[in-house]
C-alpha cells in the first residue's frame, strides 16, 4: 500500500511558508497589493516594536513600485475615508505625482480634505522621499487649487500647525486671490501690509479679541489659537461652547482644569454633545480613542459615563453573527506598543493589546455566546461577562499582556477542547515565533533553525484541523500593526485585513456572509470609484 503520509493529496496540506517574519519566525509573503493595503490601513510611519519608521517608508515605496497606481490611488481614497488614517494617504497622493499626476489630481481633493493633510503632503513632497523636493506644477496645482476652493473661514482655521505652516504653503505656490477678501487673507497669513476691513469676519473677531483689554466675544476658531493667553473662566467656557465633538473629546482634562465643569449647565451640554449620535458618527472616531478619552480623564462621572455611551453608539455597527464565534486577542510582550508607534512628544498612551481587548469585548458584547481565548505563548482564561460595559470588559483583558507570541496556541487550545465554532476572529501583530511543539523557539534573536521552506506555520496546522471539525468555518486575521506576512495565507475561508476603526467590522462581517468579492479585502478596495 502507498504511503499515506508521502502521497497525500495536495488538498489536505497547508501551503507552505515562504519568508520569515519581523521576529524571525516562519510566515507567508503577502501579495504586492494586499502588503500596501494593510500598511497603508496600520502603518503611521512610525517606529513600532518590530520596525523602525524608515524601514517601513521603503516598505511602503518598494510595494509602489510594484502596485498599478490605480489601485495605489485606491488604497490612499480607503486609508482616508475608512481607515481615517493621516500620513500614509498623504505619502501615496505624493508617490502619485511621481507616476501619474492625472490620477493624483481625481484623488488629491477626497484624500486631501483638510488643513493637516495638506501640511502632511507638502511636508513629504518637500523631504524628497519620493524623489522630487518641489513640488512640480501638477502637484503645484493641486495645492492652489485646494487652497482656492476652501473657504475664507475653514482657511483661516487651518492656519494652526507648523513644520510647514499654511503660510508656508502660500509662499510656495502663490495662490491667486479671486477677491479682495482672499488678497487680504493672504497677506494678513504671509504677515504682510493688507487692507484691514477687507479681511474676512473671523479674522477681525480674532484680532480684537487679541487685542481688547475687555472681555470681547470668543471667535470660533481651533482654541490652540488662544491658549497662549492667560485666559480666564469665562474665556474658557466660551470655547467649549463652540469647540466641536473631537475637541472636547481630547481635551476634557483642560476644560477640568480651568474650572469650565463647575456650571452644570455646561457639563450637561459637554454630556449632551459627547453621547449625540449624530456627532459621534459625523466626528469618524476611532473605537480605541474613546478608550483613552475613558482612561486619561480623571473628573467628573456624568462625564465618563458619556464616553462610555459614547462607545457604545461608535461601534453599534458591529454585526450578529448568526452562529458562533471565538475571539482570540494577542496578548504578548510586542503588543505593549503604542498602537500608532513611537513619536516623539507625541506617543498614543493606547497600546495594541488595547484595540485587541477593545475588539473582542466589543464583539463579545454583540454575540452573546461568543467565547474569548487571549494569548501569548499559551492561553488564558478570563472571567468575560457580555453584560458588562464595552470598556470594562476591554480593561479586565489588556491586565493579561506579557509574553512570547504564539498565534498557533489559541487554535490548538480549542482544538484540544473540541470547541465548535463558526467564525474566529485573531486580533494581533502577526508576529508569531514560539513553536507549538515543546514551546520551542522558531525565532526572535535569530532566524530559526533551518529554512522556512517545506513548513507550514502551526497556525494553518491547527487551523486545517480546526476545519476538519467545523467545514463551514472562517478565520479573520486582524493585524493591527503594520507588517507584509501573515500566520494564515488568504483562501476562501481565511481573510487577513488591516486597521482598527470601526470599518473593519463591516468588512468582517461582509466576509462571514460570503459577500466580499474573492479577493477579499484587496477586491473591497478595488471597488472603489476614484
Amino acid at each position: 500500500m502507498a504511503n499515506k503520509k508521502l502521497f497525500s493529496s495536495a488538498a489536505s496540506k497547508s501551503p507552505k511558508t515562504d519568508t520569515y517574519n519581523q521576529a524571525g519566525g516562519r510566515a507567508y509573503s503577502l501579495k504586492s497589493t494586499h502588503a500596501l493595503a494593510q500598511l497603508a490601513a496600520t502603518g503611521c510611519l512610525t517606529e513600532t516594536f518590530y520596525a523602525r519608521a524608515d524601514t517601513q517608508l521603503d516598505n511602503v515605496l518598494d510595494l509602489c513600485r510594484d502596485t498599478d497606481p490605480q489601485f495605489i490611488a485606491k488604497t490612499a481614497l480607503y486609508a482616508r475615508k475608512h481607515g481615517y488614517m493621516k500620513d500614509m494617504p498623504a505619502l501615496l497622493c505624493a508617490y502619485l505625482s511621481t507616476v501619474d499626476t492625472d490620477l493624483l489630481s481625481q484623488v488629491f481633493p477626497q484624500v486631501i480634505n483638510n488643513g493637516k493633510m495638506l501640511r502632511n503632503f507638502v511636508q513629504i513632497m518637500r523631504s524628497g522621499v519620493v524623489g522630487r523636493k518641489s513640488l512640480g506644477s501638477a502637484p503645484k496645482r493641486c495645492v492652489t487649487d485646494w487652497l482656492t476652493n476652501r473657504d475664507d473661514d475653514s482657511l483661516f482655521r487651518d492656519s494652526v500647525g507648523n513644520d510647514p505652516s499654511l503660510k508656508d504653503v502660500v509662499k510656495l505656490v502663490h495662490p491667486r486671490p479671486a477677491n479682495k477678501t482672499r488678497e487680504a487673507l493672504y497677506a494678513y497669513l504671509l504677515g504682510r501690509k493688507h487692507t484691514k476691513r477687507n479681511l474676512p469676519k473671523i479674522v477681525k473677531q480674532y484680532e480684537a479679541f487679541k487685542t481688547s483689554d475687555t472681555v470681547q466675544e470668543v471667535p470660533n476658531v481651533p482654541f490652540q489659537m488662544l491658549t497662549s493667553w492667560d485666559l480666564d473662566t469665562s474665556v474658557w467656557e466660551a470655547i467649549i461652547k463652540n469647540a466641536g465633538w473631537h475637541m472636547i473629546r481630547m481635551n476634557l482634562n483642560t476644560f477640568e482644569r480651568h474650572g469650565v465643569f463647575k456650571d452644570k449647565k455646561l457639563v450637561k451640554m459637554v454630556v449632551d454633545k459627547l453621547r449625540d449620535e449624530k456627532l459621534i458618527k459625523r466626528s469618524r472616531v476611532f473605537p480605541y480613542q474613546l478608550l483613552m478619552a475613558y482612561t486619561m480623564y480623571d473628573g467628573m462621572h456624568e462625564v465618563k459615563e458619556a464616553l462610555q455611551d459614547a462607545m457604545e453608539i461608535s461601534v453599534s455597527n458591529v454585526p450578529k453573527i448568526d452562529g458562533k464565534v471565538l475571539i482570540f486577542p494577542d496578548v504578548s510582550g510586542s503588543m505593549g506598543s503604542p498602537v500608532t508607534g513611537y513619536r516623539q512628544g507625541a506617543t498614543s498612551a493606547v497600546q495594541c493589546v488595547d484595540v485587541a481587548a477593545l475588539v473582542s469585548s466589543v464583539f463579545l458584547h454583540h454575540n452573546k455566546s461568543a467565547e474569548v481565548y487571549p494569548f501569548a505563548t499559551k492561553v488564558h482564561s478570563p472571567n468575560m461577562n457580555p453584560r458588562d460595559s464595552i470598556i470594562t470588559n476591554a480593561q479586565k483583558l489588556s491586565k493579561y499582556l506579557g509574553g512570547g507570541t504564539n498565534c498557533a496556541a489559541p487554535l490548538y487550545h480549542v482544538n484540544q477542547q473540541n470547541i465548535k465554532a463558526d467564525l474566529c476572529i485573531m486580533v494581533s501583530d502577526n508576529q508569531s515565533w514560539v513553536s507549538l511543539k515543546h514551546g520551542g523557539i522558531q525565532g526572535w534573536g535569530g532566524r530559526m533553525q533551518g529554512s522556512y521552506e517545506g513548513y507550514p506555520t502551526d497556525t494553518m496546522e491547527q487551523w486545517k484541523i480546526f476545519k476538519r471539525r467545523n467545514k463551514k468555518a472562517k478565520l479573520v486575521c486582524l493585524d493591527v500593526q503594520p507588517g507584509t506576512d501573515t500566520q494564515a495565507p488568504e483562501n476562501k475561508s481565511v481573510l487577513n485585513v488591516g486597521g482598527f476603526s470601526d470599518a473593519v467590522f463591516d468588512i468582517i462581517s461582509e466576509f462571514y456572509t460570503g459577500n466580499l468579492n474573492v479577493d477579499h479585502w484587496v477586491g473591497l478596495i478595488n471597488d472603489l470609484e476614484v
